[in-house]
């Protein structure tokens, strides 16, 4: 630090940063492991994209060896040689990227100019003040998604032209995920008076603009963490969804009963989470994680790409469901919903009004901290169960996708699983060091942590 003492505030703050490694506790293995991710997240994204290609061969290996390498050579010979002949075309990539932009700036527009409810979100630690958040996602849902469709319809637009160039969107989109990361990361050391989160201040570049430094970034008066929390990710899940049914239709002529089923399953869920936009201020996203990589990553990229594969795997694997199959999976489908916010709504009104008579009967046990945790209902019944009903839900939109091919239809719902154990770690580590001795007391009544007999 004394060698910078001269230098402008964000350097010295920049330096000072460095002293603080030694003792903090890192998670995802630290540097190491951040940057390792840095990498292997967005290979994954398109080893899933390239995978569910046109030609309809989905065999990892070949996906990787004849769709991924030729890109890379075609873009090393575009930076080195222009001349040579280009497996990758600047020109689509430069048209996705404006389509990213484009949708991004439209959502955001639609954010500002709709009307929504204003709440307060939870007391912030470090200022004991409550942020005021704008909240209207499911209009924006309603306005941006009606607008897509009539434009589809009326034939201004073609919709499977998203389906035709979705490498080329993934690209764009991962690289306004990493810009957007890099200068949140930059712009957190603009002011000493910067709400810094714990977690991602440890004083390492890599790891910081990872994780999220600053907690709560804010562009006047639009919270940009809460914003990308739900609404261009989330709903360009949808958009993409429907692109792909317009490109099944366009090929065969129909849309099949799988594509159909899983495009209303993963609509319900985005609904689910528009129209209940309120609960995400109580989360650890909004209360606790800073804003960088992590999150800017998954909202704008991983969410849409990844979360949407089944219906891009069957535009070129079509799967034809019987009758027994399809009830079978309308009812996992129901049944990990009405766990999921069954769930979370009483947690939500327990927590709000815990005379409400919806939750008066509810048994708990007071805590030293002054809370109260509930250990009937559906948290009688394990200590995550909503992480049990969003897992369900998960497999009710993979398993229509047929056995052909396991890695990338299912790769979604295997993933997840590992995503919530993590979740699950994480969150009972959190509990430990919030609730002391209560917790165990609450642990030895609710012994399950996810599947009830099970884990």
């Amino acid at each position: 630090p004394l060698l910078v003492r001269t230098g402008p505030p964000g350097a010295l703050l920049l330096a000072c940063e460095w002293s603080k490694m030694g003792s903090f506790k890192y998670e995802f293995g630290g540097p190491l492991g951040t940057t390792a991710m840095l990498a292997g997240l967005p290979a994954v994204c398109f080893l899933l994209v390239l995978g569910c290609s046109a030609e309809g061969d989905c065999s990892l290996t070949n996906s990787l060896l004849n769709r991924l390498l030729p890109s890379v050579s075609g873009l090393y010979r575009a930076l080195v040689v222009p001349q040579a002949p280009l497996a990758f075309s600047w020109q689509k990539y430069q048209t996705a990227l404006l389509v990213v932009l484009g949708w991004i700036a439209s959502c955001l527009l639609l954010h500002m100019i709709l009307p929504g409810q204003e709440k307060e979100g939870t007391v912030v630690t470090k200022t004991k003040k409550r942020l005021k958040y704008k909240l209207n996602a499911f209009r924006v849902m309603l306005a941006s998604v009606g607008a897509i469709a009539y434009a589809e319809y009326s034939n201004w637009i073609q919709l499977s032209w998203c389906y035709d160039n979705v490498s080329y969107l993934l690209a764009a989109s991962l690289t306004f995920s990493f810009a957007l990361s890099v200068a949140l990361y930059l712009a957190s050391f603009r002011d000493r008076r910067v709400v810094l989160a714990h977690g991602g201040n440890s004083g390492n570049p890599i790891y910081d603009m990872f994780m999220g430094r600053e907690l709560n970034p804010r562009l006047g008066p639009v919270d940009i963490k809460e914003f990308c929390e739900l609404t261009p990710g989330l709903i360009g899940w949808i958009v993409l969804d429907l692109a792909f049914a317009c490109k099944e239709y366009e090929l065969t002529g129909s849309v099949s009963m799988a594509m159909l089923l899983v495009c209303v399953f993963q609509a319900v869920y985005v609904v689910d989470a528009l129209w209940f936009e309120p609960a995400i201020l109580t989360t650890m996203d909004i209360t606790t994680d800073g804003f960088g990589f992590m999150l800017a990553f998954g909202d704008l990229t991983w969410v849409p790409f990844t979360y949407s594969v089944q219906c891009l795997y069957l535009v070129s694997n079509r799967s034809e469901l019987s009758l027994v199959a399809v009830t079978l999976l309308v009812t996992l489908k129901v049944l990990g919903y009405a766990m999921f916010r069954g769930s979370n709504s009483q947690k939500n009104a327990f927590r709000t009004n815990p005379n409400s008579p919806a939750v008066k009967k509810i048994r708990y046990i007071d805590t030293k901290r002054g809370t109260r945790l509930m250990i009937s209902g559906w948290w009688g019944i394990a200590r995550h169960v909503n992480y049990l009903g969003d897992w369900l839900m998960a497999w009710s939109w993979c398993l229509p996708c047929g056995y052909n091919n396991v890695a990338l239809p299912y790769f979604y719902v295997i993933y997840f699983g590992v995503l919530l154990i993590h979740r699950d770690i994480r969150d009972e580590e959190m509990c430990k060091q919030k609730y002391g001795a209560d917790w165990k007391r609450y642990c030895d009544i609710v012994r399950y942590r996810l599947i009830p007999g099970v884990y």
